[in-house]
């Protein structure tokens, strides 16, 4: 194997925003939900998915590690809003109000956090309706909680990407890394609010469309960690053109450290081939490039190919992500 490709293998699979998620599936394990009716998606999607009629509510919450609230604590409390909002757009859904929990032991720190999720939610128009602080902890956290809505059948589920799917990346390729977050490719904070809020609306606008049967968005394991993700939830393994995957011609002379940043606005798709360039098109409106990067298949293996060299990522038959293999897999008609 090419020496490049094996060095994408390598730091992919040794990335911290891809090894520690290998826990999840231990407390999910330990928090089965399958004797709940009411709840119809939950474990390996972004948002669990609670019946309420004809319609589903979304339900999921992050947390913001200590290391980046204390080296900036303003980026901290806009990324704990940033990441929920972008967990709800994922499933297809609109997201309606979030509840904060902050644990603090400066003012100063706490009072910067806040302007950070001021203007969060200022930029995506989601409010802060409630929550719970701890003003004399020994330690700084902020954790947010966020609903949203989507219809029955629009939602979009990690867990149902089918074989002969295109893979199709979309990414926001206007952006920069902030000095204290050098895997955050940070792209909404110097848009106009109503350009941000746009963009997730095409997320809502692709599921209303039913043009996609599964998806996520790009978080900390980057983009192809988090199509692994969307493969192990899937049962499902694919194969992915590394030269076909957007990215900004600043980052191309650090190509692997793109593929492992958290992308600000960036989804991955598997969908049935006759609607890919509508993604691509309802994206590309709002300042989003986008591509087919490979297809889904049955082998349970995410190989890569990169300069007419291939390998294999993830073997899912003996591999895990975060573990979580959702038992019901759940298809819609097109």
């Amino acid at each position: 194997m090419d020496m490049a490709l094996q060095a994408v293998i390598d730091a992919i699979r040794s990335f911290p925003g891809v090894t520690r998620k290998g826990k999840i599936h231990e407390v999910v394990d330990l928090l089965p939900t399958d004797s709940f009716k009411h709840v119809a998606a939950a474990e390996g999607e972004d948002a669990a998915a609670i019946e309420d009629g004809e319609n589903y509510i979304l339900f999921a919450a992050d947390g913001i590690m200590e290391s980046l609230v204390e080296s900036d604590p303003y980026m901290a409390g806009y990324f704990a809003v940033l990441v929920n909002v972008n967990d709800i757009a994922a499933m297809g859904g609109r997201a309606t109000a979030m509840v904060d929990v902050m644990s603090m032991s400066d003012e100063i720190l706490c009072g910067r956090m806040l302007r950070g999720m001021e203007e969060g939610v200022r930029r995506f128009k989601v409010p802060i309706v409630g929550g719970h602080t701890h003003p004399d902890c020994k330690y700084h956290a902020i954790d947010i909680s966020i609903i949203g809505t989507v219809k029955k059948g629009d939602i979009i589920l990690s867990s149902t990407a089918e074989p002969g799917d295109d893979i199709v990346m979309v990414m926001d390729l206007d952006g920069h890394y902030p000095k204290n977050i050098p895997y955050a490719w940070v792209t909404t904070l110097d848009k106009d609010p109503k350009l941000v809020q746009r963009q997730m609306e095409a997320a809502a606008v692709v599921a209303e469309e039913h043009l996609v049967h599964s998806g996520k968005d790009m978080s900390n394991p980057g983009c192809v960690g988090t199509l692994g993700m969307m493969l192990e939830s899937s049962c499902m393994g694919a194969t992915v053109d590394l030269d076909k995957i957007p990215v900004p011609s600043s980052e191309k002379d650090d190509f692997i450290h793109w593929l492992l940043a958290y992308q600000g606005c960036g989804f991955v798709y598997a969908c049935p081939p006759e609607n890919s360039q509508r993604v691509i098109d309802i994206f590309s409106k709002v300042g989003c490039a986008g591509a087919v990067v490979g297809k889904v298949d049955d082998s349970l293996q995410l190989k890569l190919s990169m300069d007419g060299e291939k390998g294999v990522l993830f073997d899912f038959s003996k591999d895990i992500i975060t573990g979580c293999r959702p038992k019901a897999r759940r298809h819609r008609t097109f």
